[in-house]
């Protein structure tokens, strides 16, 4: 059994097939308040892990997924995660638990992708709203189904909405900005003197940007200004693949995977191009420059925070 165990291993690495494995995963809720601004102007947030978006989960396709939400005690409502590069049983798996509790699941990653993980507990758009959303990254068993990327990064849009107890605000769309990772222009020192942080990379690098729209009820326009997308993966999926865009709509709720490549130094502003989330903080300068961070965009980096 062990020679066999042996081949198939050597086998799997001279093709560049990762063999699946078991992961084990746990997420916090947590009710915290959150700077939603570069001047510190504090919002009461829902969230996994204390944090807008929730850590990052990164399988490869083939995973089986041992999941754990653990909701905080000191939080005073019932959450739960939904998972969308699962195939499960909705009523079982995605049931709310309260405060103090903890619950447990496993599902099989069998899709390659960028997808959404967020709370699905009653008012859904609620906890989504306030924050309770996140990114899990199936990365593709086929090591060479993507071009390899030299930096990534996660950006996720979502609207704020001031007042995070008024539900029939966010059905009627009231929000007052639009954000990626939880900050209004945290990425962008031009509209926003107080912002410290941007996205690095070197010229000529690839850059793949994992892109997920939380919502809950704007589609993004989603755009490179002084770039064009080299090739961007709807789903990240790289079965699904379109070359050379301007831009791409990724609607409430999905993902996508974009490169970009740059053949000079400078800056591009990853933004939404409907103009109103632009100008209200859905803004990233992603800069171009030889002696970028070495460490920017990889490993624990690819959420900028």
């Amino acid at each position: 059994m062990k020679k066999l165990t042996l081949a198939l291993a050597m086998a799997l690495a001279l093709t560049g097939m990762a063999e699946a494995k078991t992961v084990k995963v746990t997420l916090t809720a947590k009710e915290v308040d959150l700077p939603i601004d570069n001047k510190g102007t504090m919002y009461r947030a829902w969230t996994f892990d204390g944090q807008i978006p929730g850590t990052v989960v990164r399988v490869t396709e083939g995973d089986v997924v041992e999941f754990t939400l653990v909701n905080d005690k000191s939080s005073k409502n019932s959450h739960s995660v939904d998972f969308h590069a699962a195939r499960t049983d909705l009523v079982k798996d995605f049931e709310s638990i309260k405060p103090g509790e903890s619950k447990s699941y496993t599902f099989n990653a069998t899709h390659p992708g960028t997808f959404f993980y967020h709370c699905g507990s009653d008012p859904m758009i609620q906890h989504i709203a306030r924050g309770m959303f996140g990114v899990i990254i199936v990365d593709p068993k086929d090591a060479n189904a993507l071009p390899k990327a030299d930096r990534e990064y996660v950006l996720v849009q979502s609207e704020l909405y001031p007042n995070p107890d008024n539900q029939n605000d966010m059905m009627a769309n009231k929000w007052s900005n639009v954000m990626f990772n939880g900050g209004i222009f945290k990425y962008d020192p031009v509209h926003d003197p107080a912002a410290t942080r941007i996205l690095q990379a070197k010229p000529g690098e690839r850059v793949r940007i994992h892109f997920v729209n939380a919502g809950v009820n704007e589609f993004s326009s989603f755009h490179p200004i002084a770039g064009i997308w080299d090739r961007v993966y709807p789903g990240g999926n790289p079965k699904n693949v379109l070359h050379g865009l301007q831009s791409y709509t990724v609607g409430p709720g999905d993902g996508a995977a974009f490169d970009i490549i740059s053949p000079v130094e400078g800056a591009n502003a990853i933004v939404s191009h409907v103009m109103r989330q632009a100008l209200t903080g859905a803004i990233a300068v992603l800069q171009f420059s030889n002696d970028a961070d070495p460490k920017a965009g990889k490993g624990d980096n690819i959420l900028v925070k």
